[in-house]
């Protein structure tokens, strides 16, 4: 079965040794080999690995990252026959434990990389305009807003915010009915017209790459 998303860093907290202890203070740095199958998927500093589906997840905030955990393992998310992915990862984020799934948090918040190259083409400058409505939860630089428990997008990889969007947009994420973000990033999603729409603001967002 092949692995995805953050399954391989759910398996590296599990797996390896040590690992949860070594997290246990604040702004962890912890050594790449101790997370080898985390960087098996996502990459060296947790750059992402297209090929298998796995996005850059380094400098993500950690908080955000435990909810799509706790997603995840409550079967909020990866539970639409289409998304494939999740599916595959809902069972790894079942058997985590709290204090685990709040270590691999930590982890992926304490690594830095460089930010994605891009690789989607849209009309930028239709997608600025497209963003205005985004930038009321996300930021105007697309750096997030903790307070609303936005996540950040500058940083992520395009082609994962275009499939995102395409996901919230048909209902594969955020169907649930205690999924209260996802419900509220499918509205927001549904505003766009076409996938054309859906290019050309991730086109816009990855201009607005910060770190």
């Amino acid at each position: 079965m092949r692995r995805y998303g953050l399954a391989c860093l759910m398996l590296a907290v599990l797996c390896v040794p040590g690992a949860s202890a070594s997290l246990a203070g604040d702004a962890p740095v912890i050594p790449p080999d101790e997370f080898v199958y985390c960087t098996v998927c996502h990459g060296a500093q947790m750059k992402g690995n297209r090929s298998i589906e796995a996005p850059r997840l380094s400098g993500m905030d950690a908080g955000y990252i435990e909810r799509q955990l706790h997603a995840f393992k409550q079967g909020w998310r990866g539970t639409h026959e289409n998304d494939k992915a999740g599916m595959e990862m809902r069972p790894m984020a079942a058997i985590l434990k709290d204090r685990e799934i709040a270590a691999a948090a930590r982890y992926v918040n304490s690594v830095s990389s460089e930010p994605p190259p891009a690789t989607v083409e849209g009309d930028a400058a239709r997608g600025e305009v497209l963003y205005a409505t985004c930038a009321a939860c996300h930021g105007p630089n697309a750096e997030g807003i903790k307070e609303l428990g936005s996540p950040a997008l500058s940083g992520l990889n395009d082609w994962y915010l275009v499939t995102q969007l395409l996901n919230f947009r048909d209902s594969t994420r955020g169907g649930h009915p205690h999924d209260t973000y996802g419900a509220q990033m499918r509205a927001a999603a549904s505003v766009l017209p076409d996938d054309a729409a859906v290019q050309d603001v991730v086109s816009y967002i990855a201009t607005l790459q910060s770190r």
